[in-house]
């Protein structure tokens, strides 16, 4: 379908012409859940997108955490970025499945069962996609935003650094910044065969290995400059709101996992102001790893986003 006749916006909120391999998805606000192909990965990626409200030719990449299921975005699950973006003249683009992926290049199989996906996110979300988009929803492969949560702050940093052709905006919400820190090669392997079995070799290669730094954004950092980088992450310190959200393990797990996203994040701040790049920071008093605080950071960012991307 032309990229002219994927504009056609009836009205905020409600349904644009399809884009190729795409339904109307049952999540409301305009979004469409399309089938894109994947040379490089040999199958279909479903990705969900919810058209600019009025043609823009801007895109807003949300990726996911550890736990990426093959079934939705958690953006359209967990919290509502469709309702939060309702209106706005910027695409959402929000990528389906993914676990443990770090939306890298893999250099094998991922798991230890025969039938393992080959992971190629990066070239699907830097190469294929882009042009997916352009053809379908009029998006400038050179006009993009990017964001994630845990595993997709990390990616949201690399990518953006890594193809600065393509972002303009880099946001880490609770990503973990430092991934070749002493240790935390042992920390994501035992992390990654829990989330389903996946072999950290297969990412990277050995603990040695060049193309590990290289998709650190402690150490790639470089790419971000004259970028609008924000960053953040709670200090580990739950709130009224988290008890009554969560159990007490899902509490406990969280002020763990979001402390240690505090520590790096912090780490990485203080590399990138020693280099140069002075991203905004937001450091909340409190907050776990969990939904309540990426929701209020999707929340938090939305201004800042629309303002960057010139997407109001």
């Amino acid at each position: 379908m032309a990229a002219a006749a994927s504009l056609m916006v009836v009205g905020a909120g409600s349904a644009s012409a399809l884009g190729a391999g795409c339904v109307d998805d049952a999540v409301g606000y305009g979004v469409q859940r399309c089938e894109v192909w994947s040379p490089s990965m040999g199958q279909n990626i479903t990705v969900q997108i919810k058209p600019a409200a009025r043609g823009g030719n801007a895109a807003f990449y949300l990726l996911d955490g550890m736990r990426a299921t093959n079934e939705a975005s958690a953006w359209t699950k967990d919290v509502n970025a469709p309702a939060v973006y309702d209106g706005s003249n910027i695409t959402l683009v929000m990528p389906v499945g993914g676990a443990a992926s770090f939306y890298s290049d893999w250099i094998a199989p991922a798991t230890y069962s025969s039938d393992s996906v080959n992971y190629k996110w990066e070239t699907f979300l830097t190469s294929e996609l882009p042009a997916y988009l352009q053809a379908n929803f009029g998006i400038d492969p050179t006009n993009n935003s990017i964001a994630g949560l845990s595993m997709g702050g990390t990616a949201a940093l690399n990518l953006a650094a890594r193809h600065p052709e393509q972002f303009k905006q880099a946001m880490s919400w609770s990503g973990y910044l430092n991934m070749t820190m002493p240790g935390m090669q042992t920390l994501l392997r035992l992390a990654m065969l829990d989330v389903g079995g996946f072999n950290i070799n297969a990412m990277y290669g050995t603990i040695i290995s060049p193309d590990r730094f290289a998709n650190d954004p402690f150490w790639n950092m470089d790419g971000l400059r004259g970028k609008d980088v924000y960053i953040s992450a709670g200090n580990g310190l739950a709130a009224p709101a988290d008890f009554a959200a969560y159990n007490l393990g899902d509490v406990i797990n969280g002020a763990v996992l979001e402390s240690f996203s505090r520590f790096t994040t912090v780490q990485w701040e203080l590399k990138a102001r020693v280099s140069g790049i002075n991203p905004t920071v937001d450091y909340p008093i409190t907050g776990l790893h969990n939904w309540l605080q990426w929701g209020y950071q999707l929340n938090k960012t939305h201004d800042q986003v629309l303002n960057v991307m010139n997407a109001w």
